[in-house]
């Protein structure tokens, strides 16, 4: 019975030398409060990652399918600040826009926003009213991927995140792609941010 008593304790000290960190959005987002987490030490919250309900971030009831990732880079005092890290439209949902003679149109590009010292990679869908034919899928394809590459090259990381995750950028394909052929929908289903290809070689020589 000792020994059980002993090793209660020591589960309860040790619950009580972790502390509570608040964790905060990116300053893009207004670094607003999107959750807390649990450590014994400071030291080993960065990298860790928060996802939260984008609708209920932004406060857009469109988005509330969309979950977006925030990565921990800093922690001072009881305050972890993040950069964004991804976001993901839910898997049900995006094949529910796709309709019975419709066409589905992806595509998946790797982008460098202005200055950047990160990327992003970037997957697009369209959804057609009706079937297109594959030269117009092509060229809708093509179409996006040129928008996506033409903005990155004048929007900074945080613009170029923010026009993603509200709709912007989606808005500005649906507007040069509607004439190519009729588009029901377009949006930026995934995205991903990830180290730039020179840093990555960094790594390894490391």
């Amino acid at each position: 019975m000792a020994r059980k008593k002993a090793s209660g304790g020591r589960k309860l000290e040790g619950w009580k030398a972790k502390s509570w960190f608040k964790v905060y959005a990116p300053e893009f987002l207004g670094k607003q409060l999107i959750g807390e987490i649990v450590s014994s030490n400071p030291e080993n919250i960065p990298g860790r990652v928060m996802t939260v309900s984008l609708g209920e971030l932004i406060q857009d009831y469109s988005k509330m399918n969309v979950r977006a990732s925030f990565k921990i880079n800093e922690v001072a005092g009881d305050a972890a600040y993040t950069q964004f890290h991804g976001h993901e439209m839910a898997k049900e949902f995006v094949r529910a826009m796709v309709k019975r003679r419709a066409t589905r149109i992806d595509s998946t590009l790797t982008v460098k926003p202005l200055g950047s010292a990160r990327e992003i990679q970037v997957t697009v869908t369209a959804f057609t009213i009706s079937h297109a034919r594959l030269s117009q899928a092509q060229e809708i394809r093509a179409t996006m991927v040129k928008t996506i590459e033409d903005f990155a090259k004048e929007a900074d990381f945080e613009s170029f995140t923010s026009a993603m995750l509200k709709g912007e950028l989606s808005k500005k394909m649906f507007e040069v792609c509607k004439p190519i052929f009729p588009v029901k929908r377009i949006e930026v289903i995934k995205s991903e941010s990830v180290s730039s290809a020179a840093d990555r070689a960094a790594a390894l020589r490391k």
